[in-house]
C-alpha cells in the first residue's frame, strides 16, 4: 500500500469509524475524541492533537464539513477545503480516524464513537463541552487542554490579508 493510499484509509465515513472503534474497544484500546475545523494546520493544533493522542490509544477527529465551517467562522471560511484539511490530519502520525461531521455539534458523532477520552482546547471547560455527559456517564473522561499562546487560524488569516 503506498502511503498516500494509507493516509486516504484513515478518512472515515461514520459506519467506517463506528466499525474500527468496535475492533479497537475489543482489543481493549482507549479511544479519544476530539474534533474542530482544523483550517489551516499550525504548531498550536500539532500540539493539542499529540497532547489528545497521549490520553489513549487511538485518536478520532472529528471534522466540521465545509457548510459547517461556514456557519461557525463565517462566509470566508473554510480557506482549505475539505480534502486538504482531512488528508493534512489523516497525514500526521498521531491521528488515527478523521470523520466528517455536518452539523454544527459533533454530537451525534459523538455517540457514534463513544470515546473513552472526550478533549477539547482550553477555551472550554469541562462540563461545556459537547457529548461530555454522554462519556462522562459511561465512565469516561473529559478533558480541556491548554493552547499554544500565539497560534490560531484567524491569527494567521489576519496575517495573510494585512500582510504583516
Amino acid at each position: 500500500m503506498s502511503r498516500f493510499a494509507h493516509i486516504h484509509q484513515k478518512i472515515k465515513t461514520a459506519e467506517q469509524i463506528r466499525d474500527a472503534v468496535a475492533q479497537w474497544h475489543a482489543a481493549g484500546e482507549r479511544i479519544v475524541f476530539t474534533n474542530g475545523c482544523f483550517d489551516i494546520l499550525h504548531f498550536g493544533h500539532l500540539h493539542y492533537l499529540a497532547e489528545a493522542r497521549d490520553l489513549g490509544d487511538r485518536l478520532v477527529i472529528g471534522l466540521n464539513s465545509g457548510d459547517s465551517v461556514r456557519r461557525l467562522k463565517g462566509a470566508t471560511r473554510p480557506i482549505n477545503d475539505e480534502a486538504t484539511r482531512a488528508h493534512l490530519l489523516a497525514a500526521l502520525e498521531v491521528v488515527d480516524a478523521v470523520v466528517f461531521f455536518p452539523e454544527d455539534t459533533p454530537l451525534e458523532l459523538i455517540k457514534t464513537v463513544q470515546p473513552d477520552v472526550l478533549v477539547k482546547g482550553g477555551d472550554w471547560k469541562p462540563e461545556q463541552i459537547i457529548g461530555s455527559d454522554l462519556v462522562l456517564a459511561r465512565g469516561g473522561a473529559v478533558r480541556s487542554l491548554p493552547f499554544v499562546d500565539g497560534y490560531s487560524t484567524t491569527k494567521i488569516e489576519q496575517k495573510i490579508l494585512l500582510g504583516k
